[in-house]
Formats: C-alpha cells, structure tokens, sequence
C-alpha cells in the first residue's frame, strides 16, 4: 500500500519528561558556557529531527508532491514489502541516534521535539507487528480510489516537464497495483480481508476510473478531462498541447486500464473469500490490536468500555438538549417525532440539482465569509492560506464520507479545500451546514492544520504531524466555538449543532461497540438510526467506515472533551485574567499534540499568568 494514502493516521501518544520551562542563568563565564553547550546539543537535535523528516519526504514521491515539491515527479511510492522493511530498518536506527542526544543539555523547547519525536519512533517500531491489520482498499480509501484523487488535487501542470510527469505516472499504475495484489494477498492469508459490502464499493469506484473517453464512447473520463483541463492551461503551442494529450490518452488505453481491470478482477476473488463479520475482534490477537489503536488514536488511556460508557453519557446529555430546543420552536410530540420531522421536513433540504447543490456551496461560503470577518475577538494568530470550497469528485463521491478538509501547499501555491460532498442532498440538510463548515473550514482543520504548517522555528515532523484526537477534538470544538459567539441564530441550525455533536458521541458507542463487543453492522446502523435525525444512508456510512477503519472515529469526542475541560480549567485558575484569544494561541501555536502534552502547555500558561 501507498505510504501516504490513508486519510487519516493516529500517530502516537507521548509523556513528557522534565521541566518544560526555560532556565534562566546569571552572567558568570561557567553559566555562558553551560548556555552554549545547551545550544549546540539542541541546533544538534534540530538538526536531526530536520534531517530525518526531510529524508521520510524525499523517500516518498506522493509525500513530496503534497509538500509542493517536484523532485520525483514522474513517480509513485514503493509500496513493496521489502521497502518497508528498509523503513522499519531507518526507523529503528533513528531512534537510536536520538538515543545518543544528550537529553539533559537540551533546551526546554528542544526537550518537547524529542519527547514527541522518541515516542513517536518508539509506537511505529512496537505498532510494526500490527501493520497488516488494515485494510488497503475499502469505500473511504485505498490506493485505487487515491491514484486518481492525487492525479487531479495534487499534480499541478504548470509546463510540459510535469504533464510528463503525469504521463509517466500513468504509465506507473500497473506495478503499483501488482504490488497492492501482493499486499492484499499476504493480508489473505493472515485471515484479514475486509468484509463482504466494502467491495462492492471498491468494485465500482475502480469502475469509474476507466469510464468514457478513450475506454469507451462518450464524455471524457475523469483523468483524462483533467489531463486535457490542465495541458489546455499551458502557454505553448496547440501542437505540443495535442502531442501531450495524445501520449495521456495512450497511456490511459494501455495502462490504467489493463491495471484496473486486473485489479477489480483480484477484487472479485477476494470477495469470495470474505466474511461477514465486521469487528476488529476477528483479527489474529484482534482485541490487543483494537486497544492499541484506541490507545493511538485518543492518546489516553481510556479503554473501549470507559469510552462507551462517556459516550452513551454524552448521548443522553445531547438529547435533552434538543428536547429544549423543540419545546422551543413549539413543536408538538416527542424528541423522536421531532428528529422524524428534521429528517423528512422539504424545508431542510435544498433539491438534488446541480442549482441546489450551488446553493449549497454559496450558503458554506458565506458562512465562512462571516466567521473570517469574526476571527479577531477569537484568535491570535491566523492562516495565511486562503480557504476554498469544493465539491467532492464525481468520481468517488457516492463512497465518500460527507465532508472533509484537505490542506494546503506549504509553499502557498495551493489552497485549504472544505470538501462537501452533494451526491445525497438529503445527507445534507441546510440545519448541519453551519456546523459543517465550521469544523472543515474555519475556524476548524483549516484554522488549526494552516497555522500548524506556518509555524516558524519548528521542526517540521511537528508542524506535519497529526494527532487525530487532537485534529478532530479542535474540529468538534469549533463546531461549538460560534454558539457562545451569538451564531446558530437559528433555532434549527443549532439544533443542527447538536445533532453534529451527537453524531460524533454516537461514534464512541458504536465503534467500540463493533470492535470491542461483537455488534453485527446492522446493530450499529439501528443505533443511529435510532438516536440521531440524521439519514439512514448517513449511518450506514459511519458504520461502514467504523468496520474498516477501527478507533479513529472515536478522536472527535474525546478530544473536544478534553480541550473543553482544559479551557473550563484555564478559567477557573484564572479568573478575569483568561483571554479566550490567549487560550486558543496556546493550543494551536504548539503544532498538533498529544492531549496530555496540551495539558502540560495550558498549565504552562496558567502558570505563566
């Protein structure tokens, strides 16, 4: 599999050791000399931790053309198993070189990077032994729905050099596909294939990639529209732009073709050997393996029963909420009627056309519009890289997930996008519009993952990292930001808050509910369905992306809850010394965190004040 394809990684929990706080020295020569040796073991440190993110990009062709950079351009990453073994191997001696660091002789600064970048070395080389316990093609990612989503978002064509680039990317499908069988097959055998409905969505997104023009009559296809779109673009002449479109169309016909077939082909044959049992509890050692990765993923150590309990707990809490709310707006029956009414109501939904679905996009942009004019009474610091809305691809959006956010160029040539996906209007009712583009867009991943990027005088395995508790906690959190800012002025669209909130303590019961306690897909969908307004076709989504990707929708919750009692700290100890702009400073100007290190720098600033 793709190195970087996954949409989203847990990386590691940390624990801090030592004083965060800078030590202050007096003016004797012994005390400069003990400032400088600290110096130089930290520009050592940094050095390192510079040097070994810069070697994990430069091994990774996608990586570098998601970081702007055009080295190998014309390439895919090696997704062999031998390769990551080479990288296991690299892992284990960079850890060992920042063993050799003399930690103590380390400014406070420096002494984070290391604390984070030690354990992070240390939980990829405990977690190896669990990394064919994924799934590398499923509906929410896979290297066949990736190929053509990097193709089109991240090769850029700005001369003839990269639309050869892109030709010899084509060209390059066929081995990474053989490799991704070989990948598929060992997981096979291991007793680890992904249940029997990811398949057919596997299936069918594979299908799209090789419909129309030049695979069949018709409209273009989707790469080679892009192909066309972006060559057309270029300031050369239309004899060269047709040479170009002639080789992309080739290499689509002889290529990405005979590798997509062949690829749906195995697909096929792993479908016969599938089950239909969905928990991670059916993997080789699949309850260590499920603990773990709730342990990688909330960075606490709260097991799968404490989590359900916090969720269930916090379900309870949401729906009395809501019960204020419809007492509000005079609606007569109960709280289920009332979610009944908000799921079929017409009012809440803009129609299944291409102008209502326009609309929709228009409303997020204006939302957005006013939450940047706002930014000043909530934030210090703010991004530079501007914000666009998109729509998801055509191509993949009838197994995408709802939303989703995808960063910008660190070199500012290209924006933050809030995907919004519109191929069910009646997954998108008009009350959860506000909350959505809150959380994707600002002041949410677009907020925090932008500002992380711009960081100055951070090594950049922090300012790139991701800690999902901690990216999904913030993206929760600013769903809840606008309400104490007098937004959600409709009744309805907090309610659509709400019920945003709820979906995501919904997660906490049934995640660990399929891979801790046996619940079948069905159950899980039940208790959507039954707890939430939302549509059904929305809960069969969540369900299915639990099964195959195991504890990361658990982030959400626990990580606005835990930002959430930080700030209720804050305010506490502080009194009428907490700035709320101070507060958020301190929690994105640090890069992504583990939420016990958070912890460490918000007692730093209650300390500080």
């Amino acid at each position: 599999m793709l190195k970087f394809t996954l949409i989203a990684t847990a990386i590691s929990t940390v624990l801090l050791t030592g004083c965060l706080q800078t030590q202050t020295t007096n003016s004797t020569d012994k005390a400069t000399d003990t400032v400088q040796t600290t110096q130089t073991e930290s520009q050592k440190a940094n050095a390192f931790f510079e040097e070994s993110f810069t070697r994990e990009v430069m091994r990774s062709p996608v990586y570098q053309s998601y970081m702007g950079i055009k080295k190998d351009y014309d390439k895919w990453d090696d997704g062999s198993e031998a390769r990551t073994l080479e990288d296991f191997a690299l892992t284990k001696k960079d850890l060992a070189t920042l063993n050799a660091i003399n930690y103590d002789k380390l400014d406070a600064a420096t002494k984070v990077s290391y604390d984070l970048m030690k354990q992070n070395l240390e939980d990829t080389i405990a977690d190896f032994k669990w990394r064919f316990h994924t799934y590398p093609v499923n509906q929410m990612y896979g290297t066949h729905s990736m190929i053509p989503a990097f193709l089109i978002n991240q090769h850029q064509i700005s001369n003839i050099s990269d639309a050869k680039a892109y030709i010899s990317r084509l060209n390059g499908v066929p081995s990474v596909f053989a490799q991704l069988e070989e990948d598929l097959e060992i997981r096979a055998k291991k007793g680890i294939i992904a249940p029997k409905f990811v398949f057919p969505h596997v299936i069918e997104s594979s299908k799209n990639i090789i419909k129309g023009a030049p695979f069949e009559s018709g409209e273009d296809s989707t790469l080679l529209a892009d192909f066309k779109r972006k060559v057309n673009k270029l300031e050369v002449k239309q004899s060269e732009k047709d040479m170009l479109i002639s080789q992309a169309t080739k290499s689509l016909e002889s290529a990405i073709k005979p590798a997509y077939e062949k690829l749906i082909s195995y697909i096929k044959t792993l479908e016969i050997r599938a089950d239909n049992k969905d928990g991670a509890w059916k993997f080789p050692n699949g309850k260590d393996f499920y603990n773990n990765a709730l342990a990688r993923t909330t960075t606490t150590d709260l097991t799968a029963e404490k989590i359900h309990n916090i969720g269930l707990s916090e379900v309870t809490r949401i729906h009395d909420e809501m019960r204020i709310i419809k007492d509000k707006v005079g609606f007569k029956g109960d709280l289920k009627a009332f979610m009944q009414f908000m799921k079929t109501d017409k009012q809440f939904y803009l129609p299944n056309t291409e102008a209502g679905k326009q609309e929709y996009l228009d409303g997020a942009v204006n939302m957005i519009d006013t939450m940047k004019s706002r930014l000043d009474e909530l934030f210090i610091v703010k991004p530079k890289a501007d914000l666009v809305v998109k729509r998801v691809e055509a191509f993949r959006e009838k197994a995408a997930g709802k939303a989703f956010y995808q960063q910008p160029a660190p070199d500012g040539s290209r924006p933050g996008y809030y995907y919004a996906n519109l191929y069910d209007m009646e997954a998108m009712p008009t009350y959860q519009m506000e909350a959505l583009a809150y959380h994707e867009g600002i002041p949410g991943h677009h907020m925090q993952i932008a500002i992380a990027q711009e960081l100055e005088d951070m090594p950049k395995f922090r300012k790139f990292g991701r800690y999902t508790a901690y990216v999904e906690g913030w993206g929760l959190y600013s769903e809840f930001l606008p309400k104490e800012m007098g937004l959600y002025s409709d009744p309805y669209s907090d309610f659509g808050r709400l019920s945003m909130e709820l979906w995501r303590a919904c997660r906490l019961v049934v995640d660990t509910g399929i891979h801790a306690m046996k619940w079948t897909r069905q159950e899980g969908i039940d208790y959507y369905v039954n707890n939430t307004p939302n549509a059904t076709s929305d809960g069969i989504k969540m369900v299915e992306r639990h099964i195959v990707m195991p504890s990361q929708a658990t982030a959400y919750k626990i990580g606005m809850l835990k930002i959430l009692e930080l700030r209720k700290m804050a305010k506490e100890k502080l009194g009428n010394k907490f700035d709320i702009r101070e507060f958020h400073d301190v929690v994105l100007k640090n890069g992504p965190l583990p939420l016990n290190v958070l912890e460490n720098f918000v007692d730093q600033y209650i300390a500080s004040k």
